[in-house]
């Protein structure tokens, strides 16, 4: 506004005056030119100057005034789903403006005793405020006290936006901007931090609803169950034609979930173990029994895919809890591939001659069949790495055997229970329509889009698992795509070689954090994964961790950073850290007065009157200020640590598709369920009669940004 150091916007709005005496002055000269005893020709021309210095000099104040009137009421920012705009190299965050110095120092300034009239609501706003809640149970009064809450264009008291904060964050800048980012930035990953109930998710459905429209594979975390987010990912999706591709895993509606093996693909045969042991602790003595059931779940994982048969927990769940049965089958499968002709009657006479009683402590209880087919095997010279296995395993001790897979055994039997169980091992030859099984590699082939609602607010553990799981495989089909493209994954001879464009949305990522969340961000980028995490404090994913250095090296593969307002002071300074320090300036005041001691010189007193402006240097952002954000703000990091001032837009779900009936029956009883208070953006339809931001300004900014 002035390219004085101090802007002094905080004040009255003294251009007004001049601009009120100028063109009372220009109407003068035109009507009657005779009382500036001026000639009709020059009062003419002095009431056209006259006119153009009102205008300029109303157009400071205006600028002064409605800079101090967004300091006390920010318009609620809501867009149609339908005109969120669509870039294919952009990514469309809000709207809003770059953070520079001159942000900084206006908003120190907000902070002055003596301009708080200017920041703080009218005291009739506060009045307002005060009489609406005095006179609710007050007869005739509670029709007035009913007409102050109302947030109607008529109403000029109506109450501010539930969005709480401080409006000066964003209002310190009236000219903002539609805030794009490079979508070669998001190779490098997105991390969203912010408190509960503060847009985390609202985001998300942003940038997923962008995602659907641009043709990505799209891939939805949501631990705790959102309905809305749940919503607008099918909405989006028969919007942009690909409903045919939607595929809905969520554990807690497993009568119309689709179905998923976790276990069941994977590049090389450890990580069906892998997969499952790292869901057991490994803290103290933990670890040892850790690798222990590692082992033994790698032996059953070996042998059933020499079997030709798919892994999952099924399987897993029977053979720890017993391992002979396996034993015997594929002993025998063997011996009839390998084996002599004629070794069935030899392990029958063997099996004839077996006694209890001169047996080892660790065969007794065993079948006979099983220990003949032991001797027979030990007795010939053959060499097989899985039959080995399975003959060290069958070899041990029930009870200490029992001992070592004691860790894995209650995970086991939480994955296999109810019908969660016929999700996450489903039955390949089952012809059920309604539940089709996916999987990854199928799910990129189609480009699909996958919503997994983990639930986990009933069952942490099971959560957890399946999360995991599910980011381990998708980790081992990025290595696929990594090495030879989409052609290599496997079942794939047809589809397009270009490398696909994957986006991965964690919601509270801290709930599904593990081993294989970490080689998924700092490895899977060049197979075209984009990850962005959403959590609440980074505490939550040290906590679940465990190591602050391994929480940060999680940290360090998230090149760019949006942050909601956040309660912690350490996550604030996740952000503020990284900013450099600005100077801004003070402006002081100084008057003295001294006294003459000299008689003779006809001056008795001296006064002075001085402005005086100071410079000191402050963090250009300070944890205090992302604490006070207001619902539905952001500060980001883009593109290299330029800070950026979001605000986000809400969506107006009027016009979205309706969900089948099922979905919707889901989506309901999510609502009903998962009870968030999470409807500080819901408004009546007349709010948006009243607010400034109306559909019809924001089209027009996006249309002309």
């Amino acid at each position: 506004m002035s390219s004085h150091p101090v802007e002094a916007l905080l004040r009255p709005p003294v251009e007004l005056y001049s601009a009120i005496v100028a063109g009372a002055m220009a109407g003068t000269a035109v009507l009657a030119p005779w009382v500036l005893m001026m000639p009709p020709g020059v009062a003419y021309t002095a009431a056209g100057a006259l006119a153009a210095l009102a205008l300029w000099r109303a157009r400071q104040a205006w600028r002064v005034l409605a800079y101090q009137r967004n300091l006390r009421r920010l318009p609620m920012y809501r867009l149609r789903a339908s005109r969120i705009p669509v870039s294919r190299r952009k990514l469309f965050l809000g709207r809003g403006f770059r953070w520079t110095q001159r942000h900084t120092q206006r908003l120190r300034d907000t902070l002055r005793p003596e301009v708080q009239r200017y920041v703080q609501p009218s005291p009739v706003y506060q009045w307002a405020r005060r009489a609406e809640v005095a006179w609710e149970s007050t007869p005739v009064l509670s029709a007035v006290a009913w007409m102050l809450r109302q947030p109607r264009w008529w109403n000029p008291l109506k109450p501010l936006p539930a969005l709480g904060g401080a409006p000066a964050l964003h209002a310190v800048e009236p000219q903002e901007q539609p805030v794009w980012m490079d979508l070669a930035e998001r190779v490098g990953h997105t991390l969203v931090l912010g408190t509960t109930r503060v847009g985390k998710t609202r985001l998300a459905e942003l940038l997923i609803a962008q995602d659907i429209r641009r043709g990505d594979v799209v891939i939805v975390f949501d631990p705790k169950g959102d309905a809305d987010l749940l919503r607008r990912i099918y909405a989006e999706a028969k919007r942009a034609g690909r409903v045919q591709d939607f595929f809905l895993f969520h554990l807690g509606f497993p009568e119309i979930s689709a179905r998923y093996n976790a276990i069941g693909s994977f590049s090389r045969i450890t990580e069906v173990a892998t997969r499952i042991a790292n869901q057991l602790p490994s803290e103290g003595n933990s670890a040892a029994f850790k690798e222990f059931a590692w082992r033994f779940v790698n032996i059953i994982a070996r042998a059933l895919v020499a079997l030709e048969r798919r892994p999952d927990y099924h399987q897993v769940r029977r053979y720890i809890n017993d391992i002979e049965p396996l034993f015997v089958e594929y002993a025998q499968e063997f011996l009839n591939t390998r084996g002599a002709a004629g070794w069935e009657a030899e392990v029958e006479a063997l099996a004839e001659k077996v006694s209890e009683r001169n047996l080892p402590a660790a065969l007794r209880g065993r079948h006979r069949e099983a220990v003949a087919l032991l001797r027979y095997l030990q007795a010939q010279d053959f060499y097989d790495p899985v039959l080995d296995g399975l003959i060290s395993a069958f070899k041990y001790d029930k009870t200490y055997f029992d001992k070592i897979v004691s860790s894995v055994g209650p995970l086991m039997e939480k994955l296999t229970t109810g019908r969660i169980a016929e999700l996450i091992s489903p039955d390949y030859l089952s012809d059920d329509g309604r539940r089709p099984i996916f999987e990854w590699n199928d799910v990129i082939r189609r480009k699909g889009i996958v919503y997994v609602g983990l639930d986990a607010l009933t069952d942490t553990t099971v959560a957890s698992a399946v999360g995991n799981s599910m980011f381990a495989d998708l980790v081992s089909v990025a290595g696929h795509i990594y090495k030879q493209g989409v052609a290599g994954i496997p079942g794939d001879e047809a589809s397009d070689p270009r490398l696909p464009t994957i986006s991965l949305h964690a919601d509270e990522f801290n709930e599904l954090i593990g081993e294989e969340f970490v080689p998924l961000l700092n490895k899977a980028g060049g197979a075209g994964f984009q990850v962005t995490a959403y959590t609440q404090t980074w505490s939550d994913v040290e906590a679940r961790i465990g190591s602050r250095s391994k929480a940060g090296q999680v940290a360090g593969n998230f090149n760019t950073l949006i942050m909601l307002r956040v309660k912690e002071l350490a996550t604030a300074e996740m952000l503020t850290d990284q900013l450099p320090r600005v100077e801004v300036f003070t402006l002081m005041s100084v008057s003295g007065v001294d006294d003459s001691s000299d008689p003779g010189s006809g001056v008795d007193f001296r006064s002075r009157n001085e402005d005086r402006i100071s410079v000191s240097e402050v963090a250009m952002l300070t944890p205090a200020d992302v604490v006070r954000l207001p619902k539905g703000q952001a500060f980001a990091l883009l593109e290299g640590g330029s800070l950026w001032k979001l605000r986000m837009p809400l969506a107006d779900d009027r016009a979205d598709p309706g969900m089948p009936e099922d979905l919707g029956a889901i989506a309901e009883e999510m609502a009903r369920t998962y009870v968030t208070n999470d409807h500080w953006y819901r408004v009546p339809d007349s709010w948006w009669l009243g607010v400034a931001d109306t559909e019809a300004s924001v089209r027009a900014r996006s249309d002309g940004g």
